[in-house]
């Protein structure tokens, strides 16, 4: 097979889509956030993320649904449906993977990026109130107690629920490389 012609192949674009998918999620999670954090002023990390995690999350969705209907099997991504009669475990295990990865995707970047954004507004405007920025050091207002814990709480589900996502890229990984021939 020429190179121009994996061009028309759906297995060239399901492999390129869970690289992007695989490599965006491993640099913004372990590599680039905890940079930014580091070296930047809170204030600047923080529009960093607000901006950044939108596209992130809307990348991670799209990457998972390609790698949907892309999936590399005789029949396409209609093998990954369920209650197919042939299906093999291969495939069963590959449609969990695949929407896994979609799911946590999506959740992100509908329900807790967006809630995450609300209470960081929310703790900008209570700074103002309070004189004191919500990262200083204590006491803090019972108001922003309130947003500090509440985004907290929105911290730790979108990292467990990004994890979740990335642990299955993970093993879909192996799942993939189960079908190479070397």
């Amino acid at each position: 097979m020429s190179s121009l012609s994996s061009f028309k192949n759906q297995a060239a674009y399901h492999l390129l889509s869970y690289g992007t998918l695989l490599g965006s999620t491993l640099f913004q999670s372990f590599i680039g956030g905890i940079i930014a954090f580091r070296v930047l002023p809170r204030p600047q990390f923080s529009t960093l993320q607000k901006s950044t995690f939108p596209p992130y999350f809307i990348l991670q969705s799209v990457s998972s649904l390609i790698l949907f209907l892309t999936y590399p099997s005789p029949t396409g991504f209609r093998a990954l449906l369920p209650n197919q009669h042939a299906q093999s475990s291969s495939d069963r295990l590959a449609f969990t993977l695949i929407t896994t990865m979609l799911v946590t995707g999506v959740v992100n970047y509908v329900y807790v990026g967006p809630q995450t954004t609300e209470v960081m507004r929310l703790r900008k405007h209570q700074e103002t109130r309070d004189g004191k920025k919500s990262y200083d050091q204590g006491p803090h207002s019972e108001e922003m107690q309130k947003l500090n814990r509440q985004f907290g709480i929105l911290h730790g589900v979108s990292s467990l629920v990004n994890l979740v996502g990335f642990l299955g890229m993970i093993w879909y990984g192996v799942l993939l490389a189960e079908g190479l021939k070397l």
